[in-house]
């Protein structure tokens, strides 16, 4: 009589990992260091060089590793843009503005869906995984939804509130330190709810 051996479950990864893992975040955090650096030592135009040297550098090493290379090739996509604006306008502070005003359409397009009822956390977790809109029939998990979209909302209103202010007043290498402190902690602490909405909506919809 043969013996079914028990299957293995791999572990489901962590919001770091899937991140990228700690390499992943500092990753995404080195092309505004250089870029602040570079600014401080050789000016814009080498502050633009070494971001976007930074950039295709972290690109070649993901994939050199074989680790995933879209992120860092967005990655690379972003700052060549923010690059392109900042040689614009000939000032450094405008290598950040891209991203503060990215952070106010975010929050306008998130707060829009939750007063529209369809939050966009709950919207676009169900479609990854094809669960239809069953979650739109249950209140409590429409609220659960809400929750998460509106953690969101305050996590991109805080972004281009604090990086507004320090852009207004010229503060480029404070711009630096508020767009990576801001960055992946306060995205965590959203994952986190949006993590607790998907659990609890699951618990309800499977009750009933």
């Amino acid at each position: 009589m043969s013996r079914t051996m028990p299957q293995s479950t791999k572990p489901a990864p962590t919001i770091l990992q899937q991140m990228g893992g700690t390499a992943g975040v500092v990753h995404a955090a080195l092309p505004s260091i250089a870029f602040v650096a570079g600014d401080a030592v050789f000016g814009l135009a080498g502050a633009i060089a070494v971001a976007l040297g930074t950039a295709a550098a972290i690109a070649v090493i993901r994939l050199l590793r074989r680790e995933a290379v879209q992120p860092a090739v967005s990655g690379a996509l972003g700052v060549a843009i923010a690059a392109y604006i900042a040689w614009q306008t000939g000032e450094a502070k405008d290598y950040f503005l891209l991203g503060i005003w990215m952070s106010l359409v975010l929050a306008v397009i998130f707060l829009a869906s939750v007063l529209l009822r369809w939050p966009l956390v709950g919207v676009i977790w169900n479609s990854l995984n094809g669960a239809g809109h069953a979650w739109r029939d249950d209140t409590r998990s429409l609220y659960a939804y809400d929750v998460a979209t509106l953690t969101f909302v305050v996590v991109f209103v805080a972004r281009f509130v604090v990086q507004r202010w320090l852009y207004d007043g010229d503060q480029t290498g404070w711009l630096a330190v508020a767009r990576i402190a801001m960055g992946y902690p306060l995205l965590v602490v959203a994952l986190v709810v949006s993590y607790w909405a998907v659990r609890y909506s699951r618990r309800r919809l499977s009750s009933d």
